[in-house]
């Protein structure tokens, strides 16, 4: 969906996001996930925004992800703990897109629906590579990623929060 059509659907994607993200090493409150979501409309304006949402049979959200083509004026290469070269943050408002949550509800996970939402967010995109933050303590999420390809090029804090832990910052090239 594009950014239009994820607005309309906001409330399937906080509930998604607020149940994945509850337990550790997360533990967001609602507080969190209401902060999370003030700013769901401005990322969807994003050019070049897509998301999908997995629903079951019945039209219960279970899954859901995001994101956009990170601008040529990104800053989530400041936010890394170590500095990469300038081939590395190089953008240009097509080079990366910027897999901003991808999350998938207890009862459903370990069926195959992360994979598949990843693959279907994917999909067409002109990007040469994808770029996303990971919470360490997250196993699962960080093997996952690996499994599909991702490596790990740094730490960074998410927003440049320095209240925020440190996530692992990994790259998928597509090319």
């Amino acid at each position: 969906m594009d950014g239009v059509a994820a607005v309309q659907a906001e409330g399937a994607f906080k509930l998604v996001y607020a149940e994945a993200f509850a337990g550790p090493p997360f533990h967001e409150s609602a507080h969190d996930v209401d902060a999370a979501f003030r700013r769901f409309p401005a990322r969807a304006g994003y050019r070049g925004f897509r998301a999908v949402l997995a629903r079951t049979e019945d039209g219960e959200p279970i899954g859901m992800a995001y994101g956009h083509p990170l601008p040529p004026d990104a800053v989530w290469w400041d936010e890394l703990t170590e500095p990469v070269s300038d081939d590395m943050r190089r953008e240009d408002g097509q080079r990366t897109f910027g897999l901003m949550e991808l999350a998938v509800r207890g009862a459903w996970r370990g069926q195959g629906v992360a994979r598949s939402l990843h693959t279907l967010l994917l999909d067409g995109i002109a990007a040469e590579r994808v770029l996303l933050n990971v919470h360490p303590a997250s196993g699962a999420a960080r093997a996952a990623y690996r499994s599909w390809g991702y490596r790990k090029i740094g730490q960074g804090r998410p927003g440049g929060q320095a209240a925020v832990d440190l996530h692992d910052v990994m790259l998928l090239d597509l090319r």
